[in-house]
């Protein structure tokens, strides 16, 4: 989610409550929609660490070195296109609107971690349709 935030300047799922419900729609696979203009490169890296089979996201030095190779592609104006982004202020949140990350414990949740298609990603979902969905899930 860092590397989210910083690629969009805005805190992850801000248009959300903070809430359970969130938590198991986070854990179904939701993931905030990358912003246009985002490095492909980077973009690709980020989705890595988003899987939801911990094995499978990079380890910090894998990330690292991606990183590291993205910049240095950046310097070397190699694929220039790749690192290219518009640049959109309307939907930056300024610092007094941001707050710090808060902790959630839920207790043992019987549901697998699992990553969102492409069209689970794209349907939004009211609140309560979710709720429901949740106890049909178990």
């Amino acid at each position: 989610m860092l590397m989210w935030e910083i690629s969009s300047g805005q805190q992850p799922f801000a248009n959300y409550e903070n809430n359970f419900n969130l938590a198991v729609k986070i854990i179904k696979g939701m993931r905030p929609e990358i912003v246009s203009g985002t490095p492909l490169k980077y973009k690709e890296l980020m989705e890595k660490c988003w899987d939801a089979d911990p094995s499978k996201r990079p380890d910090i030095s894998v990330v690292l070195l991606e990183m590291n190779e993205i910049e240095k592609c950046y310097h070397q104006n190699i694929s220039l296109e790749l690192f290219q982004s518009e640049t959109n202020t309307s939907n930056l949140i300024t610092s007094s609107e941001t707050k710090k990350s808060e902790v959630y414990q839920f207790g043992n949740l019987s549901i697998e971690p699992k990553n969102a298609t492409e069209e689970e990603q794209k349907v939004p979902q009211s609140e309560s349709a979710d709720f429901l969905q949740l106890y049909d899930d178990f």
